[in-house]
C-alpha cells in the first residue's frame, strides 16, 4: 500500500479518545502516528497499520477512499 508523510488514515478500531482518524508523521518499516482526536503519536509497524487500515485521504482530498496497493502513476 502506499501512504505519504500527511495523509489522514481511517483505522478498523477506534482509539480510546473514540477517534478513528490518523495523521502519517512518518513512513518507513514502522509508520509514527498521531491521533486526530487527542494527539497522541504511536509508533506502529507497518504491516499492523496495512491490516487495519481502511481508508486513505491523500493531502488535497477531500474525503476517504480505500487505500491503493501500489504508487499511483502520474501520467496524464
Amino acid at each position: 500500500m502506499y501512504f505519504e508523510v500527511g495523509d489522514k488514515i481511517k483505522m478498523k478500531k477506534a482509539h480510546p479518545c473514540k477517534s478513528f482518524e490518523w495523521t502519517v508523521l512518518r513512513v518507513g518499516i514502522d509508520f509514527r502516528l498521531q491521533c486526530s482526536g487527542c494527539g497522541r503519536q504511536v509508533m506502529i509497524p507497518r504491516t499492523l497499520v496495512e491490516k487495519n487500515c481502511r481508508g486513505v485521504m491523500h493531502s488535497g482530498e477531500t474525503q476517504f477512499h480505500r487505500p491503493e496497493q501500489k504508487k499511483p502513476d502520474n501520467r496524464e
